[in-house]
């Protein structure tokens, strides 16, 4: 192999991973203590952070339910904010970060959004389904198909 050839292979390989890597987005979610305790999930989409407000703690395990209110948009400059909201200001109070990572968006219509989450606690198939309206999601966590289809053939 002649060295332009490496270097084409070289490139090849590089551009595969960086389609890859452009398929995983940033998400996180902040635990933020304002009037009510909530946590807010975020989801890098379209530009920005796409926001809801979970008011029970994250889905660990499948099988587990939350409601998800969609509140508006935030800069993706956000996700990195951890710090205190002074009083007087809206959603005034504490907000740490609770999780991040990123995730690849598997399916996206108006009223369902499949998503594998790759975070430091969250990991795995999830979804948010519309209801009840404009901005009340369904979020859960997706059984794992393959782990089921070998337990139970």
């Amino acid at each position: 192999m002649n060295v332009e050839d490496y270097e084409n292979k070289r490139t090849s390989k590089n551009n595969l991973r960086t389609a890859e890597d452009k398929k995983r987005k940033i998400f996180v979610i902040q635990k933020h203590a304002a009037r009510r305790l909530h946590y807010d999930l975020r989801l890098e989409m379209d530009g920005v952070l796409k926001s809801w407000a979970v008011p029970k703690e994250p889905p660990v395990e499948a099988g587990v339910k939350r409601l998800a209110v969609q509140v508006e948009d935030h800069p993706l400059e956000y996700a990195n904010f951890e710090g205190i909201i002074p009083e007087g200001h809206y959603g005034a109070g504490k907000v740490e970060i609770w999780d991040k990572g990123r995730y690849i968006l598997r399916e996206r219509t108006e009223n369902k959004i499949i998503f594998d989450l790759e975070g430091e606690r969250l990991r795995g198939t999830y979804v948010l389904i519309r209801f009840k309206g404009d901005k009340n999601w369904l979020f859960f966590k997706r059984k794992n198909r393959n782990v089921n289809a070998f337990i139970y053939p």
